[in-house]
């Protein structure tokens, strides 16, 4: 029946992802033998009616769902997946940043395993300290939902007059066999793309936001960053408001789970920009000494050292681009000429 199988991929999107499909292989054969007792004893089957108000009865899918969640009280079900995906994301770019910031760190002095230790031992920090900032941020919005549930409906508790009529159509998967993004990921792709840009614009006036503590030692160091990094830091601002304004315009025009093959083209393409420009810095003088005649004997290695590092750096993020670029453009391709066939 569709409309159990709707039923059934509502509930899916709020169970613990590890046990997904065995908790919805094991409750489909339970309501299937359900819906088999009830036609037996009709003689006949449901009718449209009949079965929404069985359904109904079982409760809502973010109920149902709830009762295979571990138990919670900071953030709740409706919220959780969110929270989820952000705190991943978050603890992905975190520590990148991290180690981009460790790396220079240690390249800008005599390098000892005692430091590079010392770098290591404070990345368990580093993420506690985020998870602690994403899980603040939700559960400011949890108890902003309890309070308000007309200003989150999407987060609210479930009204006692839901309707299963009312559940998403079943969606189909993509080519190759992938599933389309859910609106968890693409609500969670907006929030995390305007907090990443949040923060970027942030970090000029506030560079501790970037280096931590390492910002004390930046301004007593001997380097300085090229007067190019102005531009290259306005570019990379670019093109985090295109891709931010285009996952928005999908978010609102409801077009989120379709592929996003334009927008890796036009995002990848953009994205070269600052690339080349950082490529195209004169002999890839990225950083500088504040004062060449004094420091150069003494810090000329440490400089040296620290250039190449980027420029390699660079290198492998441009080709990785470039890879992605005319990945998209190639199923840009096949996609077309598929749809050529099938018209003809």
């Amino acid at each position: 029946m569709e409309l159990l199988d709707r039923y059934l991929q509502a509930v899916k999107k709020h169970l613990p992802w590890q046990r997904q499909d065995d908790i919805v292989a094991e409750l489909k054969a339970n309501l299937e033998a359900q819906l088999e007792d009830k036609e037996a004893a009709l003689g006949r089957t449901l009718t449209a009616a009949e079965a929404e108000d069985w359904l109904k009865q079982l409760g809502h899918p973010i109920q149902v769902a709830a009762r295979y969640q571990p138990q919670r009280s900071l953030i709740g079900p409706a919220l959780f997946p969110f929270y989820l995906y952000v705190l991943k994301l978050a603890f992905i770019w975190a520590t990148v940043i991290w180690t981009i910031v460790a790396v220079v760190q240690i390249a800008a002095q005599t390098p000892s395993e005692m430091t590079v230790l010392a770098a290591v031992l404070r990345i368990p920090g580093m993420l506690m300290t985020t998870a602690a900032w994403v899980t603040l941020i939700f559960a400011i919005i949890e108890f902003a939902a309890a309070r308000c549930p007309g200003k989150f409906p999407t987060l609210a508790p479930p009204a006692a007059d839901w309707s299963p009529g009312s559940l998403p159509p079943l969606t189909e998967q993509l080519a190759g066999g992938k599933k389309p993004r859910s609106f968890a990921h693409a609500v969670t792709e907006v929030i995390f793309g305007f907090l990443f840009l949040v923060w970027w614009l942030l970090v000029p006036r506030h560079p501790y936001l970037l280096i931590g503590p390492g910002v004390l030692y930046w301004h007593a160091s001997p380097f300085q960053l090229a007067p190019f990094s102005v531009l290259f830091y306005w570019w990379v601002v670019v093109v985090n408001v295109v891709q931010l304004a285009w996952r928005s315009a999908d978010l609102i025009r409801g077009s989120w789970p379709r592929p996003r093959t334009a927008q890796t083209i036009v995002v990848s393409a953009v994205g070269l920009i600052p690339l080349g420009l950082l490529l195209s810095v004169p002999n890839h003088a990225y950083v500088l000494l504040r004062n060449p005649a004094l420091d150069q004997a003494r810090y000329g290695a440490a400089l040296t050292s620290i250039n190449l590092s980027i420029q390699w750096s660079a290198v492998v993020i441009c080709a990785i681009t470039i890879l992605h670029l005319v990945w998209g453009i190639g199923r840009l391709g096949v996609d077309a000429y598929r749809k050529r066939v099938a018209a003809m």
